[in-house]
């Protein structure tokens, strides 16, 4: 069974007496421990298509099964609580607190969680230490560099261990040396069992990937697997 698999998903957006269609009889399947790719261009639908899977925003037309489950069957408290256990969100803005340090920002999503308040702190500061930053614990987000601020949403959307790594174009605020450790970060997490789900328009951040789905005006253009493509060069360069 797929962990997610959507049906013939559309998406419209009525204002007033205007209608705007962003996707169009979408369907895709995904794995557990997959690494998708989402790419296209501005307007292409991409934004709207990860919202829609990451349980931001509910489709128009179509079906949407997480873990076997029609979505549509959840209501509003239990859709919330499958973003807070089940999706980690990093964004390419950060949204860290602005006055608030590192580790409190890490704990912010078990605010929401079963999780006792006594285990708080030793789990943030697990999440802290795998982005390589225990020695930021007491500074807020103004004192770090865009690299840093980045790693701390990377170890907030850790923090409740989801299945699920939604990452809507975490280097797009990075030059290049921060995207790349990012990435590498994102790659760890998809090699010890995560599912990633990431929105590019960087070809070369994309290509860590193991597979690409191409959006053109809300419809998909191509949907490549490049796992082999990568294990070939990884063969030819030993």
């Amino acid at each position: 069974m797929a962990l997610i698999e959507i049906k013939n998903i559309s998406k419209t957006y009525a204002d007033e007496a205007v209608a705007t269609t962003a996707l169009r009889d979408i369907s895709i399947s995904i794995e557990s421990g997959d690494f998708l790719a989402i790419m296209g261009p501005s307007g292409s639908g991409k934004s709207t298509l990860l919202h829609i899977l990451g349980f931001l925003d509910k489709h128009s037309e179509g079906i949407y099964l997480f873990q076997g489950k029609n979505v549509s069957l959840y209501n509003d408290e239990e859709l919330a609580k499958i973003r807070n256990t089940e999706a980690g969100f990093i964004f390419q803005t950060f949204n860290l607190l602005a006055r608030t340090t590192v580790l409190e920002n890490v704990k912010l999503p078990l605010l929401y969680s079963t999780v006792p308040e006594r285990n708080w702190n030793e789990l943030a500061l697990q999440a802290i230490e795998a982005v390589g930053l225990s020695h930021r614990l007491n500074h807020e987000p103004s004192e770090l560099s865009g690299g840093e601020r980045q790693r701390v949403a990377i170890a907030r959307a850790l923090i409740n261990k989801p299945k699920i790594i939604f990452a809507d174009e975490p280097t797009g605020n990075l030059d290049s040396k921060s995207g790349q450790m990012v990435m590498e970060i994102i790659q760890k997490l998809n090699n010890v069992g995560h599912t990633v789900i990431l929105i590019t328009h960087e070809t070369y951040t994309a290509e860590n990937a193991k597979r690409i789905i191409r959006l053109s005006d809300g419809l998909i253009q191509s949907d490549e697997v490049i796992v082999n493509r990568r294990k070939a060069f990884e063969n030819f360069v030993k």
